[in-house]
């Protein structure tokens, strides 16, 4: 199985589907490896801390034991305190209501916890646009503080029909803010259908709701908290122990199984006796259901990777035709090595399949520039900017007038997932995107460093340059965004408001570039000659010119283990490497961060007053 990220750790699945766990502090008589250890013991691979009530534990002391459960293999999660919820009005109690999810997030970091559980609210005469605006605004106001922290924020769903928070609701709140994920409390669930999750089935309906609401990486694992309950007409009353009321956890296992969802389930029964019923019934109902096989076609992916949204595909005349899509896509041999004899086409084809939903954004409304490697990333290759005649349809096109060959040049786009597919089958191993939108090509979204680490130049060296430019953006008042490009360097996005042309871009980078260079001529250079660069990391600002395109963010790279230009954080710049992240690795740091590269979309940023610093007459 692929790792799961936690926070600082990497853990792995044990047994099957389903990690399984309480819902307990320990003892503060009993060192944390011994009762971590009676968890094992017991079968247990994962736990979940109730700060229900407030916080009896410092950053230290979760760093403390976040480390000991990191070393046992135990996914660590957290309860935030009731009253930190998303729905309270009053502005007093807001503050703190606000604060307290903040810091409990603080203190899911330094657990290496993957997952902060929190109540929504209560819905009080409010209506539904309402609410959601109000939970809209508490997150938009931590969400700066949070976002980047790499523990999830999981809104629970509710209980009873006081308290805001069904699935619909949690899934519209996850569209807006990338740290958002679901908790599914299967007794919640249970309770608010009257009784209806009896049968497999049941189960089953549930997560393929929860897949066509949101991206595969994103809940996966899926965080989940289970015991048998009463209720009624309203929704829950109250905890039974396991075996009295109607909801068996044999059903959960078998519908995991079916559906192959990796899940973390959470018993919060009060008896030991129905934690130990709960697990035994749980890992039954795995064993009865084999673990999903293909429908109707195989999979388009090898088993090299364990990616989300796998993406079947069925045999037609000369090659292969997607099943499930919107639009069917002609793929043409999935199993010929790509990458060496790591991966094949079709493990490149099903990454951005599985990538789409984070990629797309980067992607719309932009012409691609085609690199087309029919033979791999070790093979020749080829650029094509006119889309083929070939070219299905319905993939849209982006006529962008040429001043060399006097006329427009129809570029291919990637609106969709079908499109992305389809230009991932021409053997295109890397997207690359022009930096402005089809409609506006002469003003573009943001500006580029490129970062290149020439001959005898170290990593060391690139993550350096980086943060000289971060300090000098930080001084322009300008923010910033990194990225591994994928290869052996760093790209620095700036985003801006589109209403600079290319030239007004270029000189901008140029001029910053020249202080960085100023400030450290022996690590820094500009020079055009390659012959006379040297080792050091060379800043590239002639990429900020129309029509020349770079490696999008999570776009492949044509290298032997298929590395991803991957969004890191500014205080990662000396602990990443430019091949920590691969098409096989990628998806744990999705589902703690969601995508770092999200504010690059939003614009905004002008230039005025940083040209004004660099004295650049515009």
């Amino acid at each position: 199985m692929d790792p799961v990220g936690t926070g600082r750790f990497l853990l792995r699945y044990a047994v099957g589907m389903i990690r399984f766990g309480i819902s307990r502090l320990p003892s503060p008589d009993v060192e944390d490896g011994d009762w971590l250890d009676s968890l094992v013991a017991r079968g247990h691979d994962a736990v979940e801390l109730p700060f229900v009530t407030g916080f009896p534990w410092n950053e230290r002391r979760c760093a403390r034991f976040g480390e000991a459960a990191g070393a046992r293999g135990i996914a660590v999660s957290v309860h935030a305190p009731y009253f930190a919820v998303l729905t309270v009005e009053d502005p007093e109690k807001r503050i703190k209501t606000l604060a307290a999810l903040e810091h409990t997030m603080k203190l899911g970091r330094a657990l290496g916890a993957h997952t902060i559980v929190a109540h929504t609210g209560h819905i009080k005469d409010r209506g539904p646009d309402e609410l959601h605006e109000l939970v809209a605004e508490g997150l938009a106001r931590i969400g700066p503080k949070v976002r980047h922290l790499g523990v999830a924020l999981g809104l629970e769903t509710a209980g009873n029909d006081r308290s805001f928070g069904s699935l619909g609701d949690i899934a519209i709140i996850g569209r807006r803010f990338g740290f958002v994920r679901p908790v599914i409390d299967w007794a919640h669930v249970h309770a608010q259908s009257g009784g209806g999750l009896t049968t497999r089935q049941a189960f089953s309906s549930v997560i393929s709701f929860l897949r066509e609401e949101f991206p595969g990486w994103a809940i996966d694992p899926l965080h989940t908290q289970f015991t048998d309950n009463e209720f009624g007409v309203h929704g829950e009353i109250r905890h039974l122990p396991y075996g009295q009321g109607s909801l068996r956890s044999n059903l959960l296992g078998e519908a995991a199984a079916e559906t192959g969802l990796r899940m973390v389930v959470i018993s919060e029964a009060r008896e030991e006796e129905s934690h130990d019923l709960i697990l035994e019934d749980l890992r039954k109902g795995q064993a009865v259901v084999a673990p999903r096989s293909a429908g109707s076609g195989k999979p388009l992916a090898t088993a090299a990777v364990a990616f989300p949204d796998p993406v079947e595909i069925e045999a037609e005349a000369d090659g292969y035709r997607t099943i499930g899509l919107d639009r069917a896509v002609r793929i043409s041999n999935p199993s010929k090595a790509f990458f060496d004899d790591q991966y094949a086409k079709g493990d490149l084809i099903q990454y951005y399949a599985s990538i789409a939903p984070v990629l797309l954004p980067h992607l719309e409304g932009r012409a691609l520039s085609m690199a087309r490697y029919p033979d791999g990333a070790a093979g020749d290759f080829f650029y094509e900017k006119q889309c083929p005649s070939h070219a299905p349809d319905w993939l849209v096109r982006a006529p962008i007038h040429s001043s060399h060959r006097g006329e427009p040049i129809e570029f291919c786009t990637a609106p969709d997932r079908e499109s992305l597919l389809w230009v991932a089958n021409m053997g295109c191993i890397e997207m690359h995107p022009w930096l402005s939108r089809a409609e506006r090509s002469a003003y573009p979204d943001f500006a580029v460093f490129d970062l290149d680490p020439q001959e005898g130049a170290t990593w060391d060296q690139v993550a350096y340059t980086a943060g000289l430019i971060k300090l000098i953006l930080d001084k322009l008042g300008l923010d910033a965004y990194p990225k591994t490009s994928g290869a052996t360097g760093i790209h620095i996005y700036v985003p801006l408001e589109p209403i600079y042309e290319y030239g007004r871009v270029r000189r901008f980078v140029e001029e910053t570039g020249k202080l960085i260079v100023a400030a450290d001529p022996e690590t820094v250079t500009m020079t055009w000659d390659i012959a006379k660069r040297g080792p050091k990391v060379f800043i590239d600002h002639n990429q900020n010119v129309g029509g020349k395109t770079i490696a999008s963010v999570y776009s492949v790279r044509p290298r032997p283990g298929a590395p991803v230009s991957t969004p890191i954080l500014w205080d990662e710049l000396g602990t990443v490497r430019p091949d920590d992240f691969t098409i096989a690795s990628i998806w744990p740091r999705l589902r703690q961060y969601g995508d770092l590269f999200a504010p690059v979309l939003d614009g905004g940023q002008h230039l005025e007053a940083a040209e004004g610093l660099l004295s650049i007459q515009p």
